[in-house]
């Protein structure tokens, strides 16, 4: 790996300290992993319900047509009808299948809307490596259109009665693959990944930390509203030499309201009152396994802020006993879901699949290291 370029931060600006993910409800602190499960539903109420809106249920059935299936080493492709029985919805799954005789764990990207996911090197490092990746467009379920509104898709005619915005809809739709390929049984679903990009990290993020069969968690340059950090605003110089701003919730707010809750867009120009910050999201995962990955250089996806916040979740995780499986990863470059990214998850998945040693990249700043922005530190 090259030498990780030093971004040069120009203003550095906190709003209030990173809130407590052990303090209860009734003022007292979480004491001993017991009431772990139980501090669970504050985080879940405070983070999730408040910036994302209340999520959608499962469904009441799910079929899995196929419509091309060449086999092992080619892209099969599916069909998932799904919704309730009064009113169901259709998406595409392509399903790249490596050439092992045996089942492989498989990657589940929503990030079918970009061109990248489809590229060939992208897709040949996972399955060179023995790893399926499973790829849907997210936007087949809810629309994607700036300027459009909010409740736009097929998604919203059978599930209307709900605050949520698009993210509760696109992560839904993770969940959906993964009954799909539970259902077929020709991958390895005990040993899944959940990964995307900016819009579609956020997407990844909310629904690894929904559905607790997804082994792995890796959002990646997710910006405001996910892995970055409410109370964090940054300007810095990256490798180009232009000084950039970081995204705040506000401009998340403004620009795409109808991906987040009302709730998020009326209280995200005051992110010290928030309820919540992206370390509760993170924590959300604890114990399974999560690696946030990170360009230095993306100014406006706050690596700073994304470090922060990860170093909250991490006390955490340290809580759970599950240190060892949170997992950071930064490369040169700006804004884009690049082969060292996935790399850095193939790394991850071969880690736990067969004790592999982990590539290099992890665990290093692209910056000065900042003071914490909080005070408090797991319980004893």
């Amino acid at each position: 790996m090259n030498e990780l370029f030093k971004i040069k931060i120009t203003e550095y600006k906190e709003y209030g300290e990173l809130p407590d993910p052990f303090l209860k409800p009734d003022g007292t602190r979480v004491r001993d992993k017991s009431e772990w499960k139980e501090q669970k539903k504050t985080l879940y109420k405070n983070c999730i319900e408040f910036c994302f809106g209340k999520q959608p249920p499962a469904p009441e059935f799910l079929e899995v047509e196929a419509t091309y299936k060449p086999g092992k080493g080619k892209a099969n492709s599916y069909i998932i009808h799904t919704g309730t029985k009064e009113n169901s919805l259709q998406f595409k799954i392509k399903l790249f299948l490596p050439k092992a005789d045996k089942k492989c764990p498989v990657v589940i990207d929503g990030d079918g809307c970009f061109e990248y996911a489809y590229d060939k090197e992208f897709l040949n490092v996972f399955l060179k490596n023995d790893i399926a990746f499973a790829l849907f467009d997210r936007t087949e379920i809810a629309h994607d259109v700036h300027g459009e509104g909010r409740c736009k898709g097929a998604f919203y005619e059978i599930y209307n009665d709900y605050n949520y915005g698009a993210f509760a809809a696109w992560a839904w739709g993770y969940s959906r693959v993964l009954d799909a390929l539970e259902q077929l049984n020709i991958v390895d679903t005990s040993l899944v990944a959940f990964t995307g990009h900016s819009r579609g990290g956020k997407t990844a993020m909310l629904a690894g930390a929904l559905d607790e069969r997804a082994t792995v968690v890796n959002p990646n340059a997710t910006c405001a509203g996910a892995c970055s950090c409410e109370r964090l605003f940054i300007k810095a110089i990256g490798e180009d030499g232009v000084e950039r701003l970081s995204e705040m919730g506000a401009d998340l707010a403004k620009t795409f309201p109808f991906w987040m809750s009302d709730e998020y867009n009326k209280a995200a120009k005051d992110p010290e009152r928030l309820p919540f910050d992206a370390h509760f999201l993170k924590a959300l995962v604890a114990p399974r396994v999560l690696l946030v990955t990170e360009a230095g250089s993306d100014i406006w996806a706050n690596p700073v802020g994304s470090w922060q916040t990860t170093m909250g979740a991490k006390e955490v995780f340290k809580f759970l006993g599950a240190e060892r499986y949170l997992y950071c990863g930064y490369r040169n470059g700006t804004h884009y879901h690049k082969i060292e990214d996935i790399e850095k998850l193939v790394s991850v998945i071969k880690r736990i699949r067969d004790g592999s040693e982990l590539c290099d990249g992890f665990f290093k700043a692209p910056f000065d290291e900042p003071p914490l922005m909080f005070r408090w530190r797991a319980p004893e």
